[in-house]
């Protein structure tokens, strides 16, 4: 099976793009150059990742100590 975008020769990364708590964003494609919403198609929060991540850990206690 062939990718539209890349048959139709359009910009795009096949990573997922994965936004933190403290706005920065990666993307699990090693190869990725350009990290705009834009360009990718799976998107997901750092929470969404098997284990979580450390600075989802620091907001929820940052959110706890401002309650």
């Amino acid at each position: 099976m062939e990718c539209l975008s890349c048959v139709s020769e359009l910009d795009h990364c096949h990573g997922t793009l994965v936004s933190h708590e403290d706005d920065f964003v990666e993307c699990t494609d090693s190869g990725c150059r350009d990290l705009d919403l834009a360009r990718h198609v799976f998107t997901a929060t750092c929470a969404d990742v098997d284990g979580g991540c450390h600075c989802t850990a620091v907001f929820v206690e940052e959110f706890a100590k401002a309650s």
